[in-house]
């Protein structure tokens, strides 16, 4: 694939300002290691603009609104996992509880 003929969404995730990301990390099998993955990459950047929580779960977001339609069911629910492992290894509550 041409530069010129990739997506500037696809150009965000490569070349992002605030992460330097582990190649392939939102295919990853485990929703675990995909949140662990954006953990990684969040506290090694030197150049993200906020705490590390809020810019692995603006990544993991931006990739998932992103692919939109075109994303299959089985790896967004994998992605939308993957959020949930974020918040725990945090330590941040849950959307879900009350």
């Amino acid at each position: 694939m041409s530069p010129k003929s990739k997506r500037w969404s696809q150009e965000v995730t490569e070349r992002s300002n605030a992460l330097d990301l582990e190649e392939s990390v939102f295919t990853m099998s485990s929703p675990r290691a995909i949140a662990q993955s954006l953990k990684r990459s969040a506290e090694r950047s030197r150049r993200r603009k906020s705490d590390p929580y809020r810019s692995a779960m603006s990544m993991l977001t931006f990739y998932i609104n992103r692919a939109g339609k075109t994303l299959p069911r089985e790896r967004k629910d994998r992605l939308e996992r993957a959020k949930e492992e974020l918040r725990a290894i945090f330590g941040k509550r849950s959307r879900t509880a009350s």
